[in-house]
């Protein structure tokens, strides 16, 4: 059995044989998993390092003040982002023990320019897998509302680039009215991605169909604007089924947002004036669709003018030949007539005297065979008369102004005997049947 040693001891052995054996400093890839600064100035990280998301070792280090001081002032200088967690870096450490605190390492120095490299590795490999999955032109197939009315504007509703974006529109020279709506959103940091998503969202459900969006932020540090190489805010962009722009406000390097969007400018006030130009451009078209329209008028006008006066004389032409035609068609028509009327005439004239000749027959011997009759007549008249029947000697008699054949005679009735000349009153004093 070894000789037993006290906890001290063996940290006291723990710690030589590190100094011993180990370099006194190594260059180390790790990610920052935790970093604080303690009032002091002294900076206290755990550094990590992982494998699909899971973490496979980790450690403590510490950036005394002077040191700290000297290696974030470089970083933020050369990558325009302060030293953070989740920043992948190549930093030179020492390792060291403490009885009391355990192993830790003790960075003195970052190298700038791996971090830098590791920023654009992972930005090329987002890029890899977006062309691979065919997203970079996704939403470039979407063409441009010629004159947007309905915009949505994804930015920080505090950011100057905002204010310029909204300046601009409002201000232009032309006079045109184009109305935005503001979806706000973080701009930098690590949930600026996801509150752009989000806006994103928004956009697509709400009510309103906006034609446009736009996407401005007003400049910044370079490692500020690593929320626009996220690969899900690309996504989101390269599939949204509405247009895209891009205002960032960086003039070094293109975002993957930038990328996959449908336009890309340098600044929101750009983004402005891409907006305006479009409403421009659509004026001058109509400007001059107004004059090709005017001229080609004005060209049509002289033709048809031209073939009115051509048409004028045709039908001068025409009318003066169908007159000429008419007249001698109506000269003849009339001989026609005439000539037909007195035909008819004389014909009318023979059969109106062949019909006088005919009715003065006929009238003659109507008259004649009517004189006949009258005189027939006349002697039945006169045979009829109550004078020629008293004339040859007979007698009427009547009872109470009746016939007497009419009437029932009694002895004692008074009846009256007309003859030519007298009228006789009578008493019956018998009466006698006829034998017959």
């Amino acid at each position: 059995m070894q000789q037993p040693v006290t906890l001290l001891e063996l940290n006291n052995l723990i710690k030589l044989t590190l100094e011993n054996q180990l370099a006194p400093q190594y260059w180390v890839i790790a990610e920052i998993g935790e970093m604080k600064v303690a009032a002091q100035g002294h900076a206290y990280l755990e550094l990590v390092e992982k494998n699909n998301n899971q973490v496979k070792a980790k450690i403590r280090a510490n950036i005394w003040q002077y040191t700290f001081r000297t290696i974030a002032g470089k970083f933020e200088q050369i990558t325009g982002s302060p030293l953070k967690a989740g920043m992948k870096i190549l930093a030179l450490v020492t390792v060291t023990f403490h009885e009391l605190y355990g192993i830790s390492l003790q960075v003195k120095d970052v190298d700038v320019n791996f971090t830098l490299g590791e920023r654009a590795r992972l930005r090329q490999e987002i890029i890899l897998r977006l062309t691979q999955e065919g997203l970079l032109q996704t939403n470039k197939r979407f063409a441009l509302p010629t004159v947007p009315q309905r915009i949505a504007v994804i930015s920080s509703a505090t950011a100057a680039g905002y204010g310029d974006f909204v300046n601009q529109l409002e201000s232009n020279r032309f006079g045109y009215h184009i109305n935005q709506v503001l979806f706000p959103a973080s701009m930098q940091g690590d949930a600026a991605a996801k509150s752009i998503i989000e806006a994103l969202k928004q956009i697509e459900n709400s009510t309103i169909k906006y034609e446009l969006v736009v996407l401005i932020r007003g400049g910044g540090a370079q490692m500020d604007l690593d929320c626009f190489d996220d690969y899900d805010l690309a996504v989101t962009i390269a599939k949204f089924t509405i247009p895209v722009i891009t205002g960032i406000g960086h003039e070094r390097d293109e975002t993957i947002a930038d990328l996959v969007a449908h336009t890309k400018v340098k600044t929101p006030t750009a983004a402005a004036e891409f907006i305006l130009s479009g409403f421009l451009n659509f004026e001058d078209n109509i400007l001059n669709l107004l004059k090709t329209v005017e001229k080609h008028t004005t060209q049509v006008l002289k033709w048809e003018d031209r073939n009115l006066s051509d048409h004028e004389a045709t039908i001068k032409r025409l009318a003066a030949l169908r007159i000429q035609k008419e007249t001698t068609y109506l000269t003849n028509k009339e001989s026609q007539i005439k000539s037909s009327a007195l035909n008819k005439l004389r014909l009318g004239s023979l059969e109106i005297e062949r019909h006088l000749n005919a009715l003065e027959k006929t009238s003659k011997n109507k008259i004649q065979s009517e004189h006949k009759y009258i005189d027939v007549l006349g002697k039945t008249i006169n045979n009829l008369d109550p004078k020629s029947i008293f004339a040859k000697g007979y007698t009427k008699t009547e009872l109470k102004g009746q016939p007497l054949h009419q009437m029932d005679v009694k002895a004692g009735d008074k009846i009256i005997t007309f003859t030519a000349s007298n009228k006789i009153e009578s008493t019956v004093i018998n009466i006698e049947k006829n034998g017959k």
